[in-house]
């Protein structure tokens, strides 16, 4: 059987208990570019720097939240009947965000609004039901 190859430095060089870490700095520029130092773009004199502003995803989720809150909880008709509509406003608010771009979620608003109008829905009719008899 032939002999276990050794890295350079011998066994105890690097991994081994005793042994001294490589040592860590930053890590050179790749085919000899200048390292990064800073913004990828230099400010600019009208106050845009460059980057894209996050979605503002908040009433598709909110308007999730409170459409699965109504449907599951249409018994109790009156906060189910407010909250249905709610998830109905809030869905279609984020749908318009959605169609102008400052937004990504438009499933969510649409799964919303559908919650929402199921939950309205059996909350009127159980009202309806209730106030009848």
């Amino acid at each position: 059987m032939p002999p276990v190859p050794q890295a350079p430095g011998g066994p105890a060089a690097y991994g081994y208990p005793g042994a001294a870490p490589p040592p860590y700095g930053a890590p050179p520029a790749p085919y000899g570019m200048p390292p990064y130092t800073g913004t990828p773009y230099p400010p600019s004199p009208y106050g845009w720097n460059g980057s894209v502003p996050m979605p503002s995803n908040g009433m598709g989720v909110a308007s999730l939240v409170t459409g699965i809150v109504s449907a599951a909880g249409f018994c109790m008709w009156p906060v189910a009947l407010l909250l249905g509509v709610m998830a109905i406003v809030f869905g279609t608010v984020q749908r318009g965000k959605v169609s102008r771009g400052e937004a990504t979620n438009g499933g969510q608003a649409l799964a919303g609004i559908i919650c929402g109008s199921v939950g309205a829905g059996l909350s009127a009719i159980l009202a309806i039901v209730m106030i009848a008899s």
